[in-house]
């Protein structure tokens, strides 16, 4: 970057060219400073704008000028924000928040037009930072002048106060004559005194309001702005609207939905930014309509260092028997099915006479987070939070019924404690012991804390410890202050599953039933940071849950690889829809409204069974016949090597078509629906111009050194890989990966070894996209589908933790699927069985969204 002739006139020519647009201020310089220094001043100008357009991460976003050079040094927003941030939690990542916040700031509207109407989308991760990255965006864009910012902060009391407190720490404590708030922690927007063009006449400050989304509070806001003299003065104001949680309740609600358009709709210049973790629903609203689609940008916040992911617990996406497949860590306790009963009741009608028992993983998780929070103290973090999570429940009548059982606990342990001949100390150094054991602290280079060092400190943790209910009719609610450390063990539902941040959640008890995509990855509060005690942390859930969890660590992944791959083809959010896999136990989101996703695209994706019937010798064995029968018919054609792959070239489509209609697909596996698959087919041969009339049909060994069984297919014997499946299954064995990454592209000729290879900072070569960019690139694969055989051991051992033998009765085939191309009108399907109407649906994870579910707030009349 080259550098002004004087840093001084740089600031006040960017401020100018804020104020008034670059042209302007090269033509006010000009004639003050002469030709050659406004040329470096601009030039100057236009590298910092570069630099903030190119930086990491990458943006999904719709084509316009570009206009943001960054903050100035003196910002008077955006400098004292800093200043927090520096002597905060975010100073070692202030770097990349920066940029983060600079990326987005950029693809906003410049904001000298004088009309402009945006609509972005940030993705985040759940409990990730996206309340730093919206705080930094607001704060930047009030530096441009924009004079009134609203931030939507979720649905309920709790998360909208933690909110308010956030940013009236953050923005007006260290700033206070810049900004104005129309809000404040004891209650919600209420029509000030004053008119519009009275509050906002002093254009020194920035007003500011956090709001619930709530239909009577929105609709007090939009009454106090929608009047001629308010909407003389929205014309003149830029005004910044933060959705945060953008897919709860901002997406196909009768109440809440109008309200937040016809508040852009009154403000001719705006810019409206949803923040999620979980954009299901977004995606997914119609972008030919005038609704909150994200058509300006969609931006995928790149994971934060030390970052607590859903990966952590649940593994990579890598087969068993790849040198860096990892099962995540063992903190997961299966719930009985039969205790469930005695945690929840049957239906709500059941739920005020509901009397819960204290069972004896209940049990465990509790002193297991008294356990758990004393070693924290012992490594000296006494003076932060330590929460559990008991959520088993929506009805508020659970919660009270849970509170003097779990608090009798917490008193009889106390008195415990007191007598050394208790049995209670037994008790807890057993369990501290089995415990710590499953998760090595030596994961994070620290010695493990002896029991003794534990329960020095368990008799002042657990008579510390509250037994608060967190609702939207208790009083007592979750609080956490600076200056005092809470040690609490919460008991709530909506209002402890999504947004709100549960400091220090060490242990989640978790039976919460729930059946879409964007409920169960909100309700994982058990994700976030967790530096000090990264092992300690557990979580208790039913076997079910943990099956939908970890198929969602892969429809997350999945997401933000269809976004990511987008941004680097430079499309716009209005070329594409991100895919989102389906299951057949979940909807993808409780409404969506009439936009549902009526389409599927194999184009460019890469299936793999998962689920297999491994007692099902029928099953299997009809399996093994298909493949047979497909290896006998092709074993004529060209054959090629590739490390452990041997490559049949050349394979007509009609010869894959048969071996589908004859392969049994797990039921549990949706995105491999045979008739669809066979629909696409025929509708890509029959199509101008034509695809996948020819395919490759790859099939991979397992290692040469006899530990795996031979098994006979199409004349010859072909060694078997080892797929150990995951424990747990019950009615089906869940292997979580067939294939390795590299096998997407194993037609290319590209050797193994270079597919597999890493770089000298030993970053893989290539990654899920670029492997997908090369088979569609090369004369010799494009176009053409790719179907991969994989013979697997029916014993497949294991001496992994997290995994057992897959134990079949008979030898197993598993198969992925590469198509390729891109989505696009021709290939894209009708799609009943992938693709959920969910119209007028309204499930007990929607009730939050309705008026009448809040019950007594701090907005009531």
């Amino acid at each position: 970057m080259s550098q002004p002739p004087d840093m001084d006139r740089y600031e006040i020519f960017a401020a100018w060219a804020r104020d008034y647009g670059a042209d302007a201020a090269i033509a006010k310089f000009e004639r003050i400073l002469g030709s050659e220094e406004t040329r470096a001043l601009a030039e100057h100008h236009r590298e910092r704008i570069a630099r903030v357009q190119n930086i990491d991460p990458p943006i999904l976003a719709a084509v316009h000028e570009p206009w943001y050079a960054g903050p100035l040094p003196e910002a008077l927003y955006w400098g004292p924000l800093q200043e927090v941030f520096k002597a905060g939690k975010e100073a070692a990542a202030l770097s990349s928040i920066n940029d983060a916040s600079n990326k987005v700031v950029a693809h906003t509207p410049n904001p000298i037009l004088p009309e402009f109407r945006a609509k972005g989308l940030v993705v985040g991760y759940v409990q990730s930072g996206k309340t730093t990255n919206f705080t930094s965006v607001l704060a930047k864009l009030a530096d441009e002048k924009y004079g009134f910012v609203i931030v939507l902060a979720g649905v309920h009391n709790g998360l909208r106060k933690q909110t308010q407190d956030r940013l009236a720490k953050q923005l007006h404590a260290p700033n206070p004559r810049r900004w104005l708030l129309l809000t404040d922690a004891a209650g919600d927007f209420r029509e000030p005194a004053s008119p519009p063009v009275t509050i906002f006449s002093d254009r020194q400050k920035v007003a500011l309001a956090v709001v619930k989304k709530n239909a009577r509070v929105l609709e007090r806001l939009i009454e106090w702005l929608d009047t001629q003299s308010g909407r003389r003065t929205l014309r003149e104001l830029r005004v910044l609207v933060i959705d945060d949680e953008a897919d709860q309740a901002s997406v196909a609600t009768a109440s809440i939905n109008p309200k937040i358009r016809k508040l852009l709709e009154i403000a001719p210049r705006h810019t409206y930014i949803g923040y999620t973790a979980t954009p299901f629903a977004n995606v997914f609203i119609d972008p030919a309509s005038d609704d909150l689609y994200p058509k300006s940008f969609i931006l995928n916040l790149p994971r934060p260092h030390e970052y607590f992911g859903p990966e952590a617990i649940f593994g990579n996406n890598l087969p068993s028997d790849h040198p860096d497949s990892d099962d995540g860590y063992d903190m997961i306790r299966i719930i009985p099915d039969g205790d469930v009963p005695l945690l929840r009741p049957a239906s709500k009608a059941a739920a005020q006479s509901f009397i819960p028992r204290i069972t004896s993983d209940l049990r465990s998780a509790i002193l297991w987070f008294w356990l758990a929070t004393a070693a924290r103290h012992a490594r000296g973090d006494a003076t932060a939070h330590s929460t559990m999570l008991i959520h088993t429940a929506i009805p508020v009548a659970v919660h009270q019924a849970f509170k003097v059982p779990v608090s009798s606990v917490r008193d009889e342990v106390k008195a415990q404690l007191l007598d050394p001949s208790s049995p209670i100390h037994d008790e807890l150094q057993k369990l501290w012991e089995s415990e710590s054991a499953r998760v090595p602290s030596t994961e994070w280079h620290r010695a493990q804390n002896s029991y003794g060092e534990v329960a020095e400190y368990l008799y002042s943790v657990v008579s510390s410890t509250k037994v608060i209910l967190d609702n939207s009719f208790s009083q007592d609610r979750l609080v956490y202050q600076d200056d005092e450390p809470l040690v609490a063990i919460a008991i709530g539902g909506n209002t402890l599953s999504r947004g709100l941040t549960l400091e220090g959640l060490v242990v989640s008890f978790f039976v919460r039933s729930a059946s879409t995509y964007d409920t169960l990855m909100q309700m994982g509060r058990w994700f976030g940071y967790r530096t000090g005690y990264e092992d300690l942390p557990r979580i208790w859930m039913t076997s079910d849950l943990r099956d939908f969890y970890r198929h969602l660590v892969t429809v997350e992944r999945e997401m933000r690889d269809d976004i990511d791959h987008y941004q680097r083809q430079n499309l716009t959010p209005l070329d594409v829809a991100v895919r989102v896999r389906t299951h057949p136990f979940l909807r993808i989101t409780a409404k969506m409204g009439a936009a549902q996703p009526a389409y599927v695209s194999f184009a460019g994706r890469r299936l793999q069974t998962r689920f297999f019937r491994t007692h099902d010798a029928d099953w299997l064995n009809e399996n093994l016949e298909a493949t047979d029968r497909l290896l006998t018919a092709i074993r004529d054609h060209p054959i090629e090597q590739n490390g452990n792959a041997t490559i049949f070239r050349d394979v007509g489509w009609s010869t894959v078509r048969q071996f589908l209609g004859s392969y049994h697909v797990h039921e549990d596996s949706p995105d491999l629906d045979r008739k669809l698959m066979t629909d696409y087919l025929e509708r890509e041969v029959s199509s101008t111009p034509p695809s996948l009339r020819e395919w490759t049909v790859a099939v991979i060994e397992g290692a040469a050194d006899g530990t795996s069984e031979s098994v006979p297919l199409g004349g010859r014997e072909w060694r078997s890989v080892v797929r150990a499946q995951l424990k747990g299954g019950v009615s089906r064995a869940d292997i979580k990966t067939l294939m390795n990454p590299r096998d997407r592209a194993i037609d290319t000729g590209i050797p193994t070894t270079e597919l597999d290879g890493k770089d000298p900072s030993g970053k893989p070569n290539y990654n899920e996209d670029s492997l997908r960019r090369l088979r569609d690139s090369l004369a010799l694969t494009a176009g053409r589908g790719l179907l991969v055989v994989y013979p697997i051991d029916r014993e497949s051992p294991s001496t992994r933790p997290a995994r057992e033998p897959l134990g079949a009765v008979a030898p197993v085939i598993g198969i992925g699927i590469v198509f390729p191309g891109e989505p696009a009108t021709r290939n894209q399907l009708k799609a009943q069985k992938v693709a959920v109407d969910l119209t007028g649906v309204i499930t007990e994870d929607a009730s939050a969204y309705e008026d009448d579910q809040e019950g007594p707030s701090e907005d009531a009349p």
